[in-house]
This record gives structure tokens, C-alpha cells and sequence, in this order.
């Protein structure tokens, strides 16, 4: 029993010293919502001091698709205020414990990760005016954070007829990935995180 407790622990030892070297990130993502939905992008990771050196490609996940026809704005309005996804995302993001809690998480994360170069440049809209407007107002205070980012240039705008999300960044990072899981678990574990989330589960059974 004591070999076994003896073990466990010089596992657990190693995977906390593995989780405290820092990984050096370079990436490049884009995507444009109005070109068949397309991620495209490259990763490249350096980890164990550079010892360990591998590149992700981000290919394009979805195939093209024939041209067909572009539903009037009307009813693509109506279409996607219907959408469960955008709605249940305003109605969290509603939540003003939880919305707090999540600024908090992301000034967290950016303190944690040593960015350098970074660029971001993010056109997000749900595809009806009001819903757009709704949500703008939620990520307002969040964009005005990002302009005053360091070294970083970060343009948050929103699109109020069409629904789009597009993205083009490219920076460097230097995270700890033990620190990184720990500021996950804080957020995830916290009050007005479980209280948003058992909010959206009642509301999603009813």
C-alpha cells in the first residue's frame, strides 16, 4: 500500500512539474463567415525549452458548397433571432454576476499568458439588429478593455444585418499551463458561474 501511495505521488509530482514548463505559442488564425465558414490558420508550439518543436495546421473544416441562393435579409433576420444558440448566449451574458466573473477570468488569462504581438481584429453579429445591439452592449465594456491592451491591437465591432463571425489574428504567447488550468477551474467552480449554468439548464428543460 505504502508503494503504491509512494508512486501516486512521484506521478503526480511529475505531471505538476511537466504542467509548471512554459510552452511558447505562435499562431495565425483567420476566418471569414462569408467564405463557406472557413477556419484556416497555423499554430506553432515550443515546449521543454525548445527541446520539443511541433506546428497544427488549422485546415478548412467545411467543404464548399454549391452557390445558392441568399434569403432576403427579412427573413434571415427572422431565421436567426429564432436561433437557440445566439439567444441562450445573450441571456447568459445577461447575467451580471456571471458577466463580471468572466471579465475577470479574461483579464486573468491575459495576465497569465505573456502575449506579445498580439493582433485581433474580431466582426461578430447574430443576424438580427436587436439581438446584435443586445449583445454589443454586454461586449462594449469587454472591447474597451482590449483597446487599452499593451503591445496589443484589438478591434472588437459588431455587424447589425448579417450574421457573421469573422476573425483575423496572429500574436506570441508564453503560457504556464498549470496556471492556466488553475484559472479554469477557479471560473468554472465559482458561484455565479454554477448558479449561470444551472439557470440555463432549467431554463433549456422548461
Amino acid at each position: 500500500m505504502d508503494t503504491i501511495l509512494i508512486f501516486t505521488f512521484i506521478i503526480l509530482g511529475l505531471l505538476i512539474v511537466l504542467l509548471a514548463i512554459p510552452v511558447d505559442l505562435a499562431f495565425n488564425i483567420n476566418r471569414v463567415s462569408n467564405d463557406h465558414h472557413r477556419f484556416s490558420g497555423q499554430v506553432n508550439v515550443r515546449w521543454l525549452f525548445g527541446m520539443l518543436r511541433f506546428c497544427i495546421n488549422i485546415p478548412d473544416t467545411d467543404k464548399p458548397e454549391k452557390a445558392k441562393r441568399k434569403p432576403s435579409r427579412e427573413k434571415q433576420s427572422k431565421t436567426s433571432s429564432k436561433e437557440p444558440g445566439s439567444t441562450q448566449l445573450i441571456g447568459l451574458l445577461k447575467n451580471s454576476p456571471f458577466r463580471q466573473r468572466l471579465y475577470k477570468f479574461i483579464k486573468d488569462l491575459l495576465r497569465a499568458s505573456h502575449y506579445r504581438d498580439l493582433f485581433l481584429r474580431l466582426r461578430i453579429g447574430v443576424g438580427d439588429p436587436a439581438n446584435t445591439g443586445q449583445l454589443w452592449i454586454l461586449l462594449g465594456p469587454l472591447a474597451a478593455m482590449a483597446r487599452n491592451l499593451r503591445g496589443a491591437t484589438v478591434r472588437i465591432e459588431p455587424e447589425f444585418i448579417d450574421p457573421m463571425f469573422n476573425v483575423q489574428s496572429h500574436g506570441k504567447f508564453r503560457i504556464i499551463p498549470i496556471e492556466f488550468i488553475a484559472l479554469a477551474v477557479g471560473f468554472a467552480l465559482s458561484p455565479p458561474s454554477l448558479r449561470a449554468l444551472y439557470s440555463l439548464r432549467h431554463s433549456n428543460a422548461t
